[in-house]
C-alpha cells in the first residue's frame, strides 16, 4: 500500500489511518466535523465545567482490538479497573445489593458458589446459557433461552441490553453468541470491565492524532465529503465542498462513515437502517468512597452508573422512550435513581444530558443481515465502521476492527 484516503476520523477511520501509517503509507484523513472520535469523543461542557465523554463506553481486558490499538498509539495504560472480573449491582426496589466474582481462568467454578453469582440463582441457571454459543443467523436471544428470571433480570439482561443496545430478547441471537464466545467462554481474564480514565478523549483519540502526526499523516476537519465520482470499478475522484482530491492508481479509500452517510454516497448499497437511541446524563458530584466506578441498576431508569473523580455518569440503553423527554426532566429521574444507589442527597445538583438518537444499529437479526461487507465493488474503495460485518454488535471492539480489516484491505 502506498497511499490512503480515510474519510471520517470516528475509531473506525482512526483505526484504519493508524494501521496504515504503522506499515509506512502516505496517510490523509478528512473528517466533516471539527474534531475527531466520532460517538467516542470527549469534550468540555461549560455547564459542568469539566470535561465530559459524549457517551460512557465499557471495553473488555480481552478486547484484542483495543488492546492492540491503544498499544500502538502508546496508550496502553490509560483504562481503569478491577484487576478481576467484577460486576456490582444495586435493586432500587428491594434494596439488595450484590457483585458478582468470576473466575479467572475458563473453567466457571464460580456458578457453584452462592457467594459469588446472583442472588435467586442456580449453577443450571448459567450453563442453560450455553445454549446460545450455537445460535446461528435468523435466531434471536429469545428462540434460544428464557428472558425471565433471576438470572435473566438481574445480570444478563442489563449486560445484554449494554452490549446490543436493543432489547435483548430481540436481539440476534448469533451477535450475542460472538460476545459470550470472546468473554464468558474465556473466563474472567478476558472480561474484566475497563473505562477510560480521565476521559475517551486522552485515552483513544488524542493519542492517535498524536501517533499520525508523528508518521506524517494529515488529518483535515471540517470537510463533508459531498461525492464520490466513480469510473467503472473504481473510485475517481472525492467532492469535497472546496476541492476535488484526486484518487490516482497507487491510492485506496476507506470510507468511515454512519450507514446513512454512506448509503448516500455509494451506489446500492444495503445498509442497516433501524438505529437505537442511548441518553447519558452527567451530574458534578462525588461518589462515596469505595463505590464501584460502574455499577448496574436494576428497577430504575438508570441502567449504569460510572463513577469518576469529577463527575457521576449514567447511562441507559435502547433508550427510544426517554429520549424526546424533557431534559431537566430526566436529570431529575436519572439523579434520583443515582442518589438511591449511591446514598447522596436528592437534591439535583449541576447536570447535562445528552442524547443521540442513532447511536448504533438495532442488533436484531434483520437488521444484522443487512450490514455490508468491507470489500465493495470498486476495487479502491473499503468501508469501515460498526455497522460493516465485524461479527460484533456496535461496539468499540468492532469499530476498531472494522478499521484495522480496512487497512488490511487496501494494502
Amino acid at each position: 500500500m502506498k497511499k490512503l484516503i480515510v474519510v471520517g476520523a470516528g475509531l473506525s477511520g482512526l483505526a484504519a489511518a493508524v494501521a496504515a501509517a504503522k506499515n509506512g503509507a502516505e496517510v490523509a484523513v478528512y473528517e466533516a466535523a471539527g474534531h475527531a472520535g466520532g460517538r467516542c469523543r470527549s469534550y468540555y461542557d461549560a455547564t459542568l465545567d469539566a470535561v465530559i465523554d459524549n457517551g460512557n463506553h465499557l471495553v473488555l481486558s480481552g478486547n484484542p482490538a483495543v488492546q492492540s490499538f491503544l498499544a500502538t498509539i502508546g496508550a496502553g495504560n490509560v483504562l481503569a479497573g478491577p484487576n478481576t472480573a467484577e460486576f456490582s449491582f444495586v435493586d432500587l426496589v428491594s434494596g439488595e445489593r450484590w457483585t458478582i466474582h468470576p473466575d479467572n481462568g475458563p473453567l466457571p467454578l464460580w456458578i457453584f458458589d452462592a457467594a459469588r453469582r446472583v442472588p435467586g440463582t442456580t449453577a443450571l441457571d448459567y450453563a442453560k446459557f450455553g445454549a446460545l454459543l450455537a445460535a446461528g443467523p435468523g435466531a434471536t436471544v429469545a428462540d434460544w433461552v428464557s428472558c425471565s428470571g433471576p438470572l435473566w433480570e438481574k445480570m444478563m439482561r442489563p449486560v445484554l441490553l449494554a452490549v446490543l443496545n436493543t432489547d435483548p430478547a430481540e436481539g440476534s441471537a448469533k451477535l450475542t453468541a460472538a460476545v459470550l464466545k470472546e468473554t464468558l467462554a474465556k473466563g474472567g481474564r478476558a472480561y474484566r470491565p475497563r473505562i477510560a480514565h480521565p476521559n475517551l478523549g486522552l485515552a483513544f483519540i488524542e493519542p492517535a492524532l498524536r501517533f499520525l502526526t508523528a508518521n506524517r499523516a494529515l488529518v483535515h476537519f471540517g470537510q463533508r465529503l459531498r461525492r464520490i465520482v466513480f469510473d467503472g470499478n473504481r473510485v475517481l475522484a472525492l467532492e469535497f465542498p472546496e476541492s476535488i482530491v484526486p484518487v490516482d492508481e497507487d491510492t485506496k479509500v476507506v470510507l468511515a462513515v454512519p450507514p446513512w452517510v454512506a448509503e448516500g454516497l455509494v451506489p446500492e448499497l444495503t445498509v442497516p437502517n433501524e438505529f437505537r437511541a442511548i441518553v447519558n446524563a452527567h451530574f458534578k458530584a462525588v461518589a462515596p468512597a469505595g463505590t464501584p466506578k460502574m455499577l448496574g441498576v436494576i428497577g430504575g431508569t438508570a441502567e449504569w452508573i460510572f463513577t469518576f473523580a469529577d463527575r457521576v455518569s449514567v447511562t441507559v440503553s435502547a433508550a427510544e422512550k426517554l429520549v424526546d423527554r424533557d431534559r431537566e426532566e430526566l436529570a431529575c429521574t436519572l439523579w434520583g435513581d443515582v442518589a438511591k444507589a449511591l446514598n447522596l442527597p436528592p437534591i439535583l445538583p449541576v447536570w447535562q444530558v445528552v442524547k443521540e438518537k442513532r447511536a448504533t444499529f438495532a442488533a436484531t437479526p434483520q437488521q444484522d443481515a443487512l450490514r455490508p461487507k468491507a470489500r465493495t465493488a470498486w476495487r479502491n474503495l473499503v468501508l469501515a465502521g460498526d455497522w460493516t460485518q465485524t461479527g460484533l454488535p456496535a461496539t468499540i471492539e468492532g469499530a476498531l476492527r472494522s478499521g484495522f480489516k480496512a487497512a488490511a484491505l487496501s494494502g
